[in-house]
């Protein structure tokens, strides 16, 4: 048998007046919204003839009972109204005859007179209809409500609404002069509306997104960096409008002078309608414009149940998209209006710019002119690097870099430090657009071949010290390789790349742990065993130096000096087993020139 579900109307009501909301300070905010949309229903979007809309808001200070009252000459309601209304839970007159939202009223949802439950026990509204009689509603927070026509003394001299509410206990600092100020101004600023509290009207001057018949644009840029400096607390580094057709909305992006984390969401300050809906809304922008703070006015973006955030769906997704637009338009303008002004924008914010020139060329073609990369040459735009070295030669990481600037350069190589964030991803995709562009990627194992193998006869004469030295170094899992090589001040060089690194860290967790492990860790390494490299410089006197020395021991105290100093130059971490054989031989050859010097 069917059966309809049985409603607690009291929790109902604690469920949305308490918990629907993330604070009690937004009964003001719903209460305008409800006055604006009853104005809207009588006069239009605009109040009319722009100004006919009023509305009255008495503090408790004022109002000598301790009571708030809010009052609008918006359409009113008559009695039937008032008992389809306003004591249906989620029923609202803002809906067409199929139950979709209009989109000229702020509220859609016949929530939002609840939130009143947050700071009042009751809530009592006066409304009157056009020539209809004055009705009262008493609503209460246990679920109850009464309704009964006004009494003489209690009619509205015209239709409108007044709503009326006694503070709970705890709750009086809410409805006070200089809380209920702060918040009407806050949330109703810029509505179109006449908005007065205890007699001071309260509407704000021009919009940010507002643009003045007449108003200099010099005088406009100050009033916008103030207001910028104002609400969010710095001074822009520019000022970029933003209009998205769709959705009805005009707005202000306000550009960081200082560096932001791309991994902390930005947050935007919302209106709807010229109401403040949010002050912290997320992704109304693309993920890679955090750069900018904004501020929108939107006609048609829909907010949720609680008025505190955006809806998330198609339209919302194509504003994004079209507010993205407008940034890149405004990067676009700036690299060719003012480069300078660009470069100083990048050095604060290339990583958004970067993330975009992934996925669009004109901001590719951007960061490839105006973004000075690290290079072993000095920094360089790719556009420079290419245009004086032809082929784009990189490194994908900082430390193989660090490993193979110095030397590079001194061959004549020179070479980018594609490490850092999209970088490497951004030569690939360049590579990707411009065909004719020669890209290649320089790894520590490849450098050895652009370093000059020694002759026939260097190498017969190292040959059998080559051979005992490369047993020493094998104990550390390194090969010798000896070669010539700029700076010839440099005695040897540490290479690992990191494919071999991978290996040499597998190898090494797999002696730590138990057999399974270990087998799980052998699947992932290679049939050969890649091992790191030491060059010996055979141009450094000191390298040539320790390969003629014929006391076996001497020598391999040395080459594990020279091991540990290429360690060290290359930054490369220490092991354990590289800490032991820095204090063997930094303290095996202090014993020797100790022992040399007594004789």
């Amino acid at each position: 048998m069917s059966q309809s579900f049985r409603v607690d109307l009291r929790g109902i009501v604690d469920l949305l007046s308490h918990h629907l909301y993330t604070s009690p300070q937004v009964y003001v905010r719903e209460l305008l919204q409800n006055a604006v949309d009853a104005i809207t229903a009588a006069h239009g979007v605009d109040g009319g003839a722009r100004g006919a809309g009023r509305i009255v808001v008495s503090s408790a200070g004022s109002t000598g009972d301790g009571s708030l009252t809010i009052s609008d000459n918006g359409i009113g309601l008559n009695e039937a109204q008032v008992h389809e209304l306003l004591a249906t839970i989620g029923r609202s007159s803002k809906r067409d005859e199929l139950g979709f939202a209009r989109h000229e009223f702020l509220g859609q949802f016949g929530i939002g007179l609840l939130s009143c439950f947050m700071v009042s026990d009751s809530i009592e509204v006066t409304t009157r209809r056009a020539d209809e009689p004055t009705v009262l509603w008493h609503g209460r927070s246990d679920g109850s409500y009464t309704v009964r026509p006004a009494r003489t003394g209690e009619e509205r001299a015209e239709p409108g609404t007044t709503v009326t509410l006694r503070p709970r206990p705890g709750c009086e600092q809410l409805l006070t002069h200089d809380a209920v100020t702060e918040l009407v101004t806050h949330f109703g600023g810029q509505l179109p509306h006449s908005v007065t509290v205890d007699g001071t009207d309260v509407s704000g001057g021009p919009a940010p997104w507002d643009r003045p018949e007449g108003e200099d644009p010099a005088r406009r840029r100050a009033r916008l960096e103030d207001y910028c400096a104002r609400v969010f607390g710095f001074h822009p580094f520019d000022v970029v409008d933003l209009a998205a057709a769709e959705a009805g909305l005009r707005g202000v992006a306000f550009v960081l002078p200082m560096p932001a984390n791309p991994a902390v969401p930005a947050a935007h300050r919302v209106y709807l309608k010229q109401m403040l809906l949010s002050e912290g809304a997320e992704r109304l922008l693309p993920e890679w414009a955090f750069f900018v703070r904004c501020v929108v006015d939107a006609a048609e973006l829909r907010p949720t149940a609680s008025r505190e955030a955006l809806y998330e769906d198609s339209l919302l997704a194509g504003v994004r998209d079209t507010l993205g637009d407008g940034l890149r338009a405004w990067l676009v303008r700036l690299s060719r209006r003012d480069p300078g002004r660009l470069r100083e924008f990048l050095r604060v914010h290339h990583l958004g710019v970067k993330a975009l020139a992934l996925h669009d060329d004109e901001m590719l073609r951007l960061v490839t002119d105006y973004w000075p990369m690290e290079t072993n040459v000095g920094p360089l735009t790719l556009a420079e690097f290419r245009e004086r070295y032809g082929v784009l030669r990189f490194t994908p990481l900082v430390d193989e870099f660090r490993q193979l600037a110095p030397v590079a350069a001194a061959q004549g190589l020179a070479v980018v430090n594609a490490g850092y964030v999209y970088d490497a991803q951004i030569i690939d995709r360049l590579v990707t657009v411009d065909r004719e562009l020669e890209a290649e990627t320089l790894r520590a194992a490849d450098l050895t071949t652009h370093l000059e193998r020694l002759s026939a006869a260097e190498e017969q004469a190292v040959a059998p010290a080559l051979a005992a030295s490369d047993r020493v170094l094998a104990r550390l899992g390194c090969d010798l390789l000896v070669r010539s090589f700029e700076p010839s001040g440099l005695p040897a060089l540490y290479l690992l790349d990191d494919d071999t690194a991978f290996q040499v860290d597998l190898r090494q967790a797999a002696e730590q742990v138990d057999d399974v492990w270990a087998s799980i860790l052998g699947s992932f390494r290679t049939s050969e065993e890649p091992r790191p490299r030491l060059v010996l410089n055979h141009r450094n006197a000191l390298a040539r130096q320790v390969l003629a020395l014929d006391d076996a021991e001497l020598r391999a105290s040395c080459l594990e000096g020279l091991y540990v100093q290429a360690l060290l130059l290359g930054h490369h971490p220490l092991r354990p087993a590289d800490t032991a054989v820095l204090n063997q031989s930094f303290l095996g050859l202090i014993g020797r020139a100790v022992a040399g010097g007594a004789r």
